[in-house]
């Protein structure tokens, strides 16, 4: 099975909607610290036990910048999971709809 990949522009389109599960499998304290807002934290470890129950979503996933995302898109796509992979993480990621848990606030 085949994975995609989106810019980091495209991402927010994903963003809040049922079909789609965005997934920031870096570490929570990275996690805090800025994610895409509605994103759901499962670390790249526990990545596959977390998804488990998720094979009828399209997952977006993304990591700091890109390339954990992509070899977890590889591994995920070869067990039956619909995924999509963010080219360069958040850190090339600069629109909107970041926000912080060690702040409180969004980010802008």
């Amino acid at each position: 099975m085949e994975f995609e990949t989106i810019s980091p522009r495209d991402v927010d389109a994903y963003l809040f909607r049922k079909d789609y599960v965005v997934i920031d499998i870096r570490e929570p304290r990275d996690y805090r610290k800025r994610h895409l807002k509605g994103a759901i934290c499962i670390p790249y470890e526990r990545l596959e036990e977390g998804v488990a129950l998720l094979k009828r979503q399209e997952l977006i996933l993304y990591c700091e910048r890109g390339a954990t995302s992509l070899m977890a898109a590889r591994k995920l796509s070869e067990k039956g999971f619909h995924v999509k992979s963010v080219v360069g993480g958040i850190q090339a990621y600069s629109g909107k709809n970041v926000e912080s848990y060690s702040t409180g606030r969004r980010r802008e």
